[in-house]
């Protein structure tokens, strides 16, 4: 009996051991949901202003002259505060219009329709801030500062930038991007880098 039980053991075994199941395959997962938009593309879709695209070197030079000119309106203000107008000409000078400025702002706006004539307006504003101050009339100085602020206040309002690579660029402006040591960051060879 012995025997007939283990023969009978092995049997059950190999005979589990060898069987294939026959129920249906677990169900495979659903296919993942379209990957969701990330954060950044979420925000420029809900930004309705109207894009200044810029290679990157562009739009960290831009940058770097928005920071330049607060720094300019600050130490307008501070002179200002201390009746100082020669330095309130010669803040005003970091900001006002120049033919080089011209010509920064035209190349940056080059392929956003209407930003360099509203860029320009900005510098050109700006020089009334250093008329006033020659003249040492306070309130004319502060009305001219109240009207360049407006200027800044607006085209922060409509424009936006984008960075684009440079076959981007050059498709949307017919022109080649500023020449520059990409790779160190050396911009002194470009003339539109120059201009400040």
């Amino acid at each position: 009996m012995n025997r007939a039980l283990i023969g009978m053991l092995l049997f059950v075994m190999c005979g589990a051991g060898c069987y294939e199941s026959t129920a249906p395959a677990a169900p495979s997962p659903p296919p993942a949901p379209p990957s969701a938009p990330s954060a950044m593309d979420a925000a420029a879709k809900m930004d309705s202003r109207t894009p200044v695209p810029l290679v990157p070197m562009m739009a960290e030079h831009q940058k770097q002259q928005m920071r330049n000119h607060l720094a300019a309106v600050q130490e307008i203000v501070a002179a200002l505060a201390k009746n100082d107008f020669p330095r309130v000409e010669e803040a005003t000078k970091k900001i006002g219009y120049s033919d080089s400025m011209a010509q920064m702002c035209t190349h940056m706006g080059a392929a956003a329709p209407g930003f360099t004539p509203t860029a320009i307006s900005f510098h050109k504003t700006a020089d009334r801030i250093g008329v006033a101050a020659k003249k040492k009339d306070r309130a004319a100085v502060l009305a001219a500062l109240d009207a360049t602020l407006s200027t800044c206040v607006a085209c922060h309002s409509a424009y936006k930038q984008q960075v684009v690579d440079e076959a981007t660029w050059t498709k949307l402006t017919s022109m080649a991007p500023p020449a520059a040591d990409h790779a160190s960051g050396d911009h002194s060879s470009c003339p539109m880098m120059q201009a400040h």
